[in-house]
């Protein structure tokens, strides 16, 4: 048990430094990259499959013991985002086959996509506050680099912006995390869990909380900070963009989450309750931006910023059906997100561009293209029987129950302008006809298209899993609430005592 929680960092860093030792030789290069996705991925559902079975875990790494040590924690929220970062480490690696171009995997494409998932799984990983920082920097670094891999000028003013907002979260970070060290004398997030309801300074404790609100807050690209993400994730390659809609957010959701249910619930009523309407305005930002955009990317680029606020949304009402469908709605995303920035990257390979007044026609010449864009597209809107349903089914009903008629009324009106969106990019790009003035593509369109191809199916069939199986996503998602919202397993995994 204790390997399974060091193999999702190990993995991804020796695929990475194994990558970039043979990064001469392209064929070689490829081929341990796709071992060492498929490894990320087993080792990931193995962890899985054993906390589910044994319940939380935790490993230090070095001869320190807690709370002074190096310490891994998997429970069932970091095991589920382990295993969502194996998928869609795999269906990249499977796109960038052909979606990447050779000039950029010689400059290091390949070893900088296993860091920046070593980073991820790291962060998901660590029950420590200050590495929980390591692993962000770890991250930026690794996205920047990839962002702005190729030299294309609205790839660099794009990176500008990202790195930037990014490199001013962190000074938020440490200052947050030196205020609690400050506070308590401890940096473990076990320890911290005892040692802050204890605190004499109450107040500095909230004044910490919303410090991390900011930082994490960027990374998740929430309410007013998601500026930096609209302007960067449509200029990489889409098998980059893809990577950083599925994972890269939610790693700062899954920030506010952890620390949010572990470490600041002595003020509820007021840290949540500021989050609840963060939700509401993420919500609304986003998806007005994205019905205002005419490029596909773009859109779904918006989109990100107001599903996000679903996701915080079942952290601000803070109950178990609420945090459930947050978890529910986490995974969800993550797939589908994914998804329909492959779908989009195939869409400008066939066409030439990504501008929807420009494209056309793609249905009636690539019809199994259209049925699997409409796959995750109607799921993001929450269509049923698809999987986003059954998670905003969940937290609409949360809502209701503690009637935040406003909030909720908000999320079914950003949920019908996602409808209007993605019947938008199926009206423009898939069922109109193609304009005479159509950009001609840059490449080959149909060289390699079954590699594009393949990860867009396995992730549309992941989809409508998740929607036919939901009674069972539910209950594992309610099972992740109980671990969240009753912290003493985790602190009892890590400390080894009752708290």
């Amino acid at each position: 048990m204790h390997a399974l929680l060091l193999l999702p960092i190990l993995i991804p860093m020796l695929t990475g430094v194994a990558t970039l030792l043979t990064w001469r030789r392209r064929a070689v290069q490829r081929t341990i990259s796709m071992v060492g996705a498929m490894g990320l991925l087993i080792a990931a559902a193995a962890l899985f499959m054993a906390v589910r079975e044994h319940g939380i875990s935790s490993t230090r790494v070095g001869d320190w013991p807690a709370p002074f040590g190096i310490i891994l924690v998997a429970d069932l929220f970091s095991a589920i985002m382990v295993v969502l970062t194996g998928i869609i480490g795999f269906a990249t690696v499977v796109y960038s086959t052909v979606g990447v171009d050779s000039e950029r995997e010689a400059y290091g494409y390949n070893p900088l996509l296993h860091f920046l998932l070593m980073g991820v799984c790291g962060a998901f990983l660590t029950g420590d506050i200050f590495n929980l920082y390591v692993w962000f920097e770890i991250m930026l670094i690794s996205s920047f680099v990839l962002m702005v891999l190729g030299g294309e000028v609205p790839q660099m003013e794009g990176g500008m912006k990202y790195v930037t907002l990014n490199l001013i979260s962190s000074v938020f970070f440490l200052s947050a995390v030196g205020l609690l060290y400050g506070l308590t004398g401890a940096l473990n997030m076990a320890d911290l869990a005892q040692r802050l309801p204890m605190s004499e300074h109450q107040g500095l404790v909230t004044t910490a909380a919303i410090l991390f609100l900011v930082p994490f807050g960027i990374k998740a690209a929430i309410f007013p900070f998601y500026y930096w993400l609209p302007a960067s994730y449509h200029t990489p390659p889409a098998a980059v963009s893809a990577i950083f809609a599925g994972l890269l957010t939610k790693v700062g959701v899954y920030a506010l989450i952890r620390v949010f249910t572990l470490l600041f619930v002595t003020d509820v009523g007021y840290t949540h309750s500021i989050i609840l309407w963060i939700s509401a305005l993420t919500m609304i930002s986003g998806v007005l931006g994205a019905v205002a955009q005419m490029e596909f990317r773009k859109v779904l680029s918006f989109h990100i910023i107001s599903q996000i606020g679903y996701m915080i949304m079942g952290l601000g009402l803070f109950s178990r059906l609420a945090l459930a469908g947050s978890v529910f709605y986490i995974m969800h995303h993550i797939i589908v997100k994914t998804n329909l920035f492959f779908v989009a990257g195939v869409s400008q390979r066939l066409l030439g561009t990504g501008d929807l007044k420009k494209t056309g026609g793609l249905y009636l010449r690539y019809p199994l293209l259209g049925v699997l864009f409409l796959i995750p597209a109607l799921s993001l809107a929450g269509l049923p029987p698809l999987s986003g349903f059954f998670a905003k089914f969940a937290l609409v009903k949360a809502g209701l129950g503690q009637q935040e008629y406003v909030v909720v009324a908000i999320a079914l009106v950003v949920s019908l302008l996602t409808l209007y969106s993605m019947t938008k990019i199926w009206n423009e790009a898939f069922w109109k006809k193609a304009p005479g003035d159509a950009t001609a593509p840059a490449t080959t369109p149909h060289e390699g298209l079954g590699s594009l191809v393949t990860p867009i199916v396995l992730l549309a069939l992941i989809t409508l899993a998740i929607g036919l199986a939901a009674g069972e996503m539910m209950e594992l998602a309610l099972a992740t609430a109980d671990q969240l919202l009753d912290p003493r397993g985790y602190i009892r995994a890590v400390l080894g005592e009752s708290p």
